[in-house]
């Protein structure tokens, strides 16, 4: 359990972060502190003391408590020689591919890497982003945490900016934001997969997108661009959407899908990720379904394990390590001050057996 002189120690520190508090300006004085967070004098000045030493604060004799110079600080001690990344899910699935592919430039460049997990949740994005600011932070390698929507941690992301630390988004970018980007063109893989599919012969196609971040709006966007072209089978398409939080929900939903007749039943599915396309195989053959005999399954990033399950998966390309690779090169041009663009890739249909060609059937 976080102690009381923590949580008040974290709450000046993050007003001091964010610039609410700015260099010069007097602390409220102990006694507002006490009353505001109901804790004792010594609570608070343990907490001042603990900024004091990490020289966020200074102290005047009889004068009270001030926010310190820390940044000038910071730089006098040593030159930046950190570069963190933060990403919605460090150990698993396509990200430590990613992350190595950056380790591999970060490592050779002698900087330091330190590593941040928010699980796409915005508060563990404001503690991590937090955290990463106490560093002597050279730049930093984002991930964004529910793209979709504006982040509510837009405060941090100006301070970074008013400080001049470079940063790079990678597989998104959130609403409004300029920064250089590495990212795949999702709209264009989930379109061209949901044509491939067409020209397989299906024509009843689901389409499962996780819609809070901005790639699964692209997709889905991209899925339905491949109905409208096609206006005669907009009755047999189903889009059908979730959040990062809703896995489950969306299963129990498929599997709702999955158990209708054979004439209502879709012919195939494209899932948001390859994640979530193996999960639905899984659910297919709880079923007694057969893949692609009987439902056909097509994913999206390549992930390693997609050529392993049964039948392999279909899906589309995802460059993992070069991404990495690619947002470390960027970065480390924006440390030096050179100018750089942002990166888009255009996936690559990596065809296996998780899908029917139902035109030899005819």
């Amino acid at each position: 359990m976080t102690s009381k002189y923590e949580i008040l120690k974290h709450h000046i520190l993050e007003q001091i972060l964010n610039g609410e508090l700015v260099k010069g300006q007097k602390l409220p004085t102990e006694s507002e502190m006490m009353a505001a967070f109901s804790v004792s004098r010594y609570t608070v000045r343990r907490a001042i003391s603990d900024l004091e030493n990490d020289h966020y604060v200074y102290r005047v004799q009889g004068g009270g408590s001030y926010v310190a110079d820390w940044q000038a600080k910071q730089k006098q001690d040593k030159a930046p020689s950190v570069i963190g990344i933060l990403s919605t899910h460090v150990a698993s699935y396509i990200f430590p591919a990613i992350i190595d592919g950056a380790d591999q430039v970060i490592s050779e460049n002698g900087y330091s890497l330190v590593l941040a997990n928010t699980h796409n949740e915005p508060k563990r994005e404001r503690i991590a982003l937090i955290n990463m600011m106490k560093q002597n932070l050279a730049g930093l390698i984002i991930e964004p945490t529910r793209s979709a929507t504006a982040t509510p941690n837009s405060d941090l992301y100006d301070k970074l900016r008013e400080d001049g630390v470079p940063m790079i988004f990678i597989n998104a970018t959130y609403p409004n934001f300029d920064e250089v980007s590495v990212i795949s063109d999702d709209q264009a893989a989930i379109y061209q997969a949901t044509k491939y599919l067409m020209e397989k012969g299906h024509k009843r196609i689901v389409g499962a997108f996780q819609v809070d971040d901005r790639q699964g709006v692209n997709r889905l966007d991209g899925f339905m661009r491949a109905y409208q072209e096609q206006s005669e089978l907009l009755t047999e398409f189903t889009p059908v959407i979730y959040k990062s939080d809703e896995t489950t929900q969306v299963l129990h939903h498929i599997n709702d899908i999955l158990m209708r007749s054979p004439e209502l039943r879709p012919t195939a599915i494209i899932a948001y990720n390859d994640q979530l396309a193996i999960q639905i195989i899984a659910l297919a053959h709880d079923l007694g379904l057969r893949v692609p005999e009987d439902v056909s399954v097509m994913g999206f990033d390549d992930f390693q394990m997609s050529r392993y399950v049964t039948p392999p998966l279909t899906t589309m390309s995802h460059e993992k390590e070069r991404m990495g690779r690619d947002a470390a090169n960027l970065l480390l041009q924006q440390i030096k001050h050179h100018k750089v663009e942002s990166i888009c890739y255009e996936p690559r249909l990596v065809v296996r057996d998780s899908v029917q060609d139902l035109t030899k059937e005819l």
